[in-house]
């Protein structure tokens, strides 16, 4: 049993490595206009939630810190989501199959989206799980986040209250 779990981490590592291999050199920055990716939701794209105030968040069945972020992105999603706020987990797993199982035991109650093959990851510049972005109404990036940690949720939470207040505006 050991032998075969070690053999599927290094399985999984091996193939997060592949994926990000590809990655461009640089990850997005502030400022920058994001790609307009396919979010997986139903043919949806990014670029539809313009006007908005998107959280992004790259994540895998794998990743530990994703089974910590979830319930605090779900918190967030309920409470900031009528003033403009949109959370959206893009997962990356190869098997769609590990996705759902992950979300049988943390439940996202914002829009999930699938990429298999990477390719908005690619994109974003992801370099590791989890890796999220922050972007303006306007469709640029106001802030790019990686891993996630308990210490952390004050300072996104900030981030996201400044960010929806210009839409007050």
């Amino acid at each position: 049993m050991r032998s075969t779990v070690t053999h599927t981490l290094k399985a999984v590592g091996l193939a997060l490595a592949l994926v990000l291999s590809s990655v461009p050199a640089s990850a997005l920055t502030p400022g920058q206009t994001v790609p307009d990716i396919e979010l997986g939701t139903g043919a949806e794209r990014l670029s539809k939630l313009k006007g908005k105030v998107v959280y992004v968040d790259f994540w895998a069945s794998w990743c530990g810190p994703c089974r910590q972020s979830f319930p605090w992105m779900n918190e967030m999603q309920a409470k900031y989501g009528a003033k403009g706020l949109q959370i959206v987990g893009v997962n990356l797993d190869a098997k769609r199959a590990d996705a759902d199982q992950f979300l049988a035991q943390v439940p996202a109650k914002f829009s999930v989206g699938f990429d298999a093959k990477g390719e908005s990851a690619k994109l974003f510049g992801v370099k590791g799980m989890p890796t999220s972005v922050l972007i303006g109404p306007d469709g640029k990036v106001l802030a790019v986040h990686q891993g996630f940690k308990d210490e952390d949720r004050k300072e996104l939470e900030a981030k996201f209250v400044s960010a929806l207040s210009t839409l007050a505006k």
